[in-house]
């Protein structure tokens, strides 16, 4: 047994997965964090415990005053400064960090909105696109908080569909300033922020511009009154003959795709990271109200349907860690690799980033529905009080609504990971036609005997390696019917996606577990184990329910049967005892108090 943790040196491509079986080493794990990891997540607990939460109640009745002097107080810990080059005032650190304290600042959903989107999609436009001259303008002041930085892309009528924005900007017969017209609608620090990334078309070409709260024809209107993350600010923007200097461009006329959903990934990312740091304090607060509350003379604790949802919740924490940390530590060893004093650094950089979409897409997806699980389950422990203002669980309940469709809704994205799946196969940088056209031979020429795998969980794993195969097949199905007219299906890209989601989660989970079991022996793996059994079996449950679902849609008749066939024999696998399992997890977390792999 091996006493270290293996860091992952090795680039993996994005989206590749599918077709690979990858090692435990090959992995990053919460288990490999460094000691500067653990401190820098250490501080931004405490600056959440000590300053964040005594102030809650204000902030959720909009005393911005306290938000913007949390945000400096953040600043000069270093929090939101972390992606920022040295060079400009930042501390230059790599993705796990960010993500690292973006769970650990998540225990106010209305405050770590207002930070994430200052720290995230508010400042990494000019980090990613700004020249010279507005990185040294701007990024300095938005490292410390003394400028708050915004983001302006929705519209009335183009939330999802943001290519069809109706904002407008035409150079100035002196050519001096852009002249922007236009409303932007649902901008987070909108109500306070001083620097906005605000896109438009000149033209019909899509750009991005940074326009300052004080530039003429500028203006904010009031705040909307939201069912969930009340201390957030959140404000239509509107722009009357806005007067932006040309020196004020971001990028280049006509980039302002490439600047908004390179953006966004970063920003799926950390708002996976902040799902599972906000499922981990209501499954706290859910934990310590079940120790207590008493009903039918014993504590709710002790209650088996209480036990599982406990035990689920723990699971789907477990889960999302490892979800989150696996991909933000292939796109540091991507990072890594890029030359930074080259000429084309940034360009580099961002195609580092943008390599990991699919992976991005599916930790926004699925911590977002995971987070919500957890509310809801929370709140109904507690019962009648869950759903009373006074109770932690109905803020919690309310705020966690809007991650499904912040940084694109969970439609969008799941049409993302389909369509940059086949997009990537269609242009040959991922062989995912080659392997779907090798299974199609596989399994229609009859059942074979199968990889017969060893070592620490080898059942977990063959089921995952079952699950990518009935993925590709249903995917070859469609893609054989439909051809290119299979971006056209959303309810066919839709159950696709979420056979990946759940592939790339389950594998997720099984390396982690195995990683543990290999460096720190089978008792510190119990736990862990027990949580990756019980998320396969609800795992393999929803894809062999999407499976069933496309193959019902693509085929018929004898072809129909044959295809059902074949999905009962990839779908088969022996199940786990999920009530023992849930038990043992429940039993931990509950002497705990509160989520713990230990």
């Amino acid at each position: 047994m091996s006493t270290t943790t293996a860091i992952p040196s090795t680039k993996i491509s994005g989206g590749s997965f599918l077709l690979e079986s990858r090692r435990p080493e090959e992995v990053f794990t919460p288990e490999d964090f460094t000691e500067q990891h653990r401190l820098i997540g250490q501080t931004a607990e405490e600056f959440a415990v000590n300053e964040i939460l005594p102030n809650a109640e204000k902030i959720e009745h909009k005393d911005f005053s306290i938000s913007r002097d949390l945000l400096k107080k953040a600043g000069e810990l270093g929090l939101s400064g972390v992606e920022i080059p040295e060079a400009y005032g930042g501390l230059e650190m790599d993705k796990v960090t960010s993500a690292v304290i973006a769970d650990h600042i998540a225990k106010y959903a209305g405050f770590a909105t207002t930070w994430g989107a200052h720290s995230g999609i508010g400042l990494l436009p000019i980090v990613y696109f700004g020249t010279e001259e507005q990185k040294k303008k701007y990024l300095p002041r938005l490292a410390t908080g003394e400028i708050v930085g915004a983001y302006a892309l929705s519209e009335s009528t183009s939330g999802s569909d943001a290519m069809n924005c109706r904002a407008r900007a035409e150079l100035s017969s002196d050519g001096k300033h852009y002249i922007l017209n236009g409303e932007k609608m649902w901008i987070t620090n909108a109500g306070f922020a001083d620097l906005f990334t605000v896109f438009a078309k000149v033209g019909d070409k899509f750009s991005a511009f940074l326009v300052e709260r004080t530039f003429p024809g500028f203006s904010v209107g009031g705040e909307e009154h939201k069912m969930g993350i009340r201390g957030s600010s959140t404000c239509p923007i509107i722009l009357n003959d806005c007067k932006v200097p040309v020196e004020n461009l971001l990028g280049e006329i006509g980039r302002g795709a490439v600047i908004a959903f390179n953006i966004l990934n970063i920003g799926r990312f950390k708002l996976g990271a902040m799902c599972v740091g906000g499922g981990r304090v209501s499954l706290e607060s859910a934990i310590g109200y079940a120790k207590q509350r008493k009903a039918f003379g014993k504590a709710i604790s002790d209650f088996g349907l209480v036990r599982e949802k406990i035990a689920n919740m723990a699971t789907l924490l477990y889960v999302g860690e490892s979800l989150v940390y696996r991909t933000v530590g292939m796109m540091d060893v991507a990072l890594g690799e890029v030359d930074k004093s080259g000429a084309e650094a940034m360009k580099e950089t961002r195609k580092a980033i943008e390599e990991y979409a699919v992976e991005c897409s599916i930790i926004k997806v699925w911590g977002s529905e995971m987070v919500d699980y957890i509310v809801d389950e929370t709140l109904q422990i507690f019962a009648g009080y869950g759903f009373v203002e006074e109770y932690p669980a109905e803020r919690a309940y309310r705020d966690a609504r809007i991650n499904r469709i912040f940084e694109g809704t969970n439609e969008i994205n799941r049409l993302i990971i389909t369509g940059f799946l086949l997009k990537r196969a269609m242009s040959g940088q991922l062989p995912l036609m080659p392997a779907i056209k090798k299974l199609m031979d596989e399994v229609l020429s009859g059942p074979s005997a199968g990889e017969e795998l060893d070592g620490a969980l080898a059942e977990e794993r063959k089921v995952v390696g079952q699950a990518k195969k009935l993925g590709l097949f249903v995917a070859g199905a469609a893609t054989q019917k439909y051809m290119q007219a299979i971006q056209d299906q959303q309810e066919i890209m839709g159950a696709i996606a979420d056979m990946t989601i759940e592939s790339y989660a389950m594998e997720s989970a099984v390396l982690r577990a195995q990683k543990i079991a290999e460096t720190k022996g089978e008792a510190a793996a119990a736990v862990p184990v027990a949580m990756t059994r019980v998320y396969i079996s609800q795992a393999m449950e929803k894809i062999e329910s999407a499976a069933k679902k496309v193959i019902a849609a693509v085929a018929d008749g004898d072809m129909l049967r044959t295809q059902l066939a074949i999905l009962r024999r990839l779908a088969k696998y022996e199940p786990f005892n999920t009530i023992e399992l849930r038990q043992q997890i429940a039993q931990k977390v509950i002497e705990r108090g509160k989520y713990t792999l230990a």
